[in-house]
């Protein structure tokens, strides 16, 4: 991967945490990073950037992270909704895990950081992206990342019945 070439967003109210990450990512070859302390920052620095990723804290003030990718997909002056968005924090219970991801997070990635698991976040998000869905309440990569090769039909959902 040509992590040169990427364009990446730091966005995190603890100054230590950036400069960590931005070392990894200096260390791996990527030389385009901005920084932002909360999500309202982020949002303007991607309106005045061209990001490929945004790697961002959960917990900030006064905009935190699941509400900074709720703006990033939903509103309609967003900067590019279409943008991959790792989620880092240390919070990574179950309930907080599924709360980013029906924000829209692309990749998760637990505290305490590191290189590896920077790398293999950042490699999920390109060489595997998931597709962009919209619905009524959601818009966001595909949330399911499994696929049952037993399955035979035509709907996912367990609760689904045969509308054909």
């Amino acid at each position: 991967m040509r992590y040169d070439l990427l364009k990446i967003l730091l966005v995190d109210d603890n100054h230590y945490m950036r400069v960590l990450l931005a070392e990894i990512l200096r260390a791996i070859g990527v030389k385009d990073i901005w920084e932002a302390s909360d999500g309202a920052e982020g949002l303007q620095m991607m309106r005045d950037h061209a990001v490929d990723i945004v790697m961002t804290d959960l917990s900030m003030q006064p905009l935190d992270g699941i509400d900074f990718v709720r703006l990033l997909r939903n509103s309609p002056d967003s900067p590019n909704q279409m943008t991959p968005v790792v989620m880092i924090t240390g919070h990574s219970t179950f309930a907080r895990v599924a709360e980013a991801r029906d924000a829209g997070v692309n990749e998760f990635l637990a505290k305490p950081l590191t290189a590896r698991g920077v790398i293999e976040r950042l490699h999920q998000a390109i060489e595997h992206p998931r597709p962009y869905v919209r619905s009524d309440d959601y818009f966001g990569p595909e949330r399911r990342r499994r696929n049952d090769p037993q399955y035979r039909g035509p709907w996912r959902r367990e609760g689904d019945t045969d509308k054909a």
